[in-house]
């Protein structure tokens, strides 16, 4: 007597679970964006509070010029 192959069952993802994979995959992908969009906006906002300090000094010293 022949012994029958082994039987190989794969189960088929429902579509819930394959659309909550799909989900994850997006949402990582997205906090991703959104923290490197938040440290960008860090950045540009020192850049701009750089700025104004520099603007603030040369105010100054325009003004502290004009009364000497």
């Amino acid at each position: 007597m022949q012994a029958a192959p082994p039987v190989r069952a794969t189960a088929i993802p429902s579509f819930t679970t394959a659309l909550r994979a799909v989900e994850s995959l997006l949402l990582s992908s997205g906090q991703r964006t959104a923290r490197r969009n938040a440290w960008t906006s860090v950045l540009e906002d020192r850049r701009r509070a750089k700025d104004r300090v520099e603007a603030q000094r040369v105010l100054e010293a325009v003004t502290s010029a004009r009364t000497s």
